[in-house]
């Protein structure tokens, strides 16, 4: 009879054991990138929401009741004038019927569902991954973390919401974009991390240089979005709809009419729209830069692709940015916006992770 070798068991083993450590970072990676996807779609919704001016049609937060939605006519109604108490009601819509408050009402009631679908998603195979101890060490409480950030990010919505029920007829625009940015902040760690459990197509020997430009370029989108928050809570988009000249100029005038003169960022129309669009030219200009970079440093080729991808990225929502100003934002237009500047971010993320150390 022949017998096997210690070698071969130890050889065997030693394979079985890589295979179920691949299978199990193939699971917790599909699983992350699941949650990034419904996390692009939340953002997306919530732009349609806000374009539809669904926004405030629900004026109470109920995490755990607020799932079921109205279910007889005497519901309908008693929702119907719980919205009409509020100002945008009154100032706005004095003249909406029932049926048109049901489809405002339907487009907040998704958004709010899905963001509760994404809790159930996330804390389901968290527990299941844990438990099997596919998710160890510190990456524990690092995906942990994002659980919490999540629930946080339900808390920051209402809170935004809240501002435009007693004597606003809209969200402010400060609360808006901080709601916007954390989304996207919360996409990216996301993708950071599940990038990070990718089998091998890592560019560790790059240099720290290229490294750090490539985070310093998430964080410009990210601030960028920010800036495209403002511009969506002021409704900047719908004036000075002129590319390149605004208002007639390259450098047009009353962008300092406020006092203090930082409020001008933040409230004066036309300076929060002239900001981005310098925004847009620097995280343009950054990114070509960070390509140029790439080919005079990068050891990989993959490096040097992949920051052109990007930069191929910025341009084409540059150009969707400029062609959604020229026709006064039309949803659709508007969305696709919103859509390929989360793209973006991902795109720009996911680059950075791979210039990093897999994890352990």
């Amino acid at each position: 009879m022949t017998m096997a070798s210690p070698t071969a068991f130890a050889s065997s083993n030693g394979s079985s054991s890589a295979d179920e450590t691949a299978r199990a970072r193939r699971a917790v990676r599909i699983w992350l990138w699941t949650i990034a996807i419904f996390i692009v779609a939340m953002v997306i919704v919530g732009g349609a929401t806000r374009m539809t001016e669904s926004g405030l049609s629900i004026t109470e937060w109920k995490p755990i009741h607020g799932v079921i939605p109205p279910l007889s006519e005497a519901e309908w109604q008693e929702e119907f004038l719980k919205y009409q108490k509020i100002p945008q009601y009154s100032q706005m819509n004095a003249d909406m019927t029932l049926s048109g408050f049901k489809t405002i009402f339907w487009w907040e009631w998704a958004h709010r569902l899905l963001g509760r679908s994404i809790g159930l998603v996330f804390i389901v195979p968290f527990a299941v991954f844990a438990m099997r101890g596919w998710i160890r060490g510190g990456m524990l409480p690092r995906i942990g973390v994002l659980f919490v950030l999540g629930g946080l990010q339900g808390a920051v919505g209402w809170w935004m919401v809240a501002s435009g029920l007693v004597e606003r007829t809209e969200v402010s625009q400060y609360r808006l974009a901080i709601h916007l940015t954390f989304a996207c902040a919360i996409l990216a760690a996301t993708v950071w991390i599940a990038e990070g459990y990718r089998e091998g197509r890592f560019a560790i020997r790059e240099n720290h240089a290229l490294r750090r430009f490539a985070g310093f370029l998430v964080l410009l989108v990210l601030g960028q979005i920010f800036l495209g928050g403002l511009v969506a809570g002021l409704r900047a988009g719908l004036i000075y709809n002129t590319w390149p000249l605004m208002d007639g100029s390259l450098l047009p005038d009353g962008l300092w009419t406020m006092a203090p003169a930082w409020l001008n960022f933040f409230e004066n129309h036309k300076t929060v729209q002239f900001v981005h669009r310098l925004g847009a030219y620097t995280v343009l200009a950054m990114a070509i830069l960070h390509y140029i970079q790439a080919h005079g440093e990068a050891m990989a080729s993959e490096t040097i692709r992949r920051s052109g991808w990007l930069v191929l990225a910025i341009m084409t929502q540059a150009v969707i940015g400029i062609v959604t100003l020229l026709l006064v934002v039309p949803i659709e237009l508007g969305l696709l916006h919103q859509a390929a500047a989360v793209g973006v971010l991902v795109l720009a993320t996911a680059h950075w992770r791979r210039l990093s150390p897999p994890t352990a």
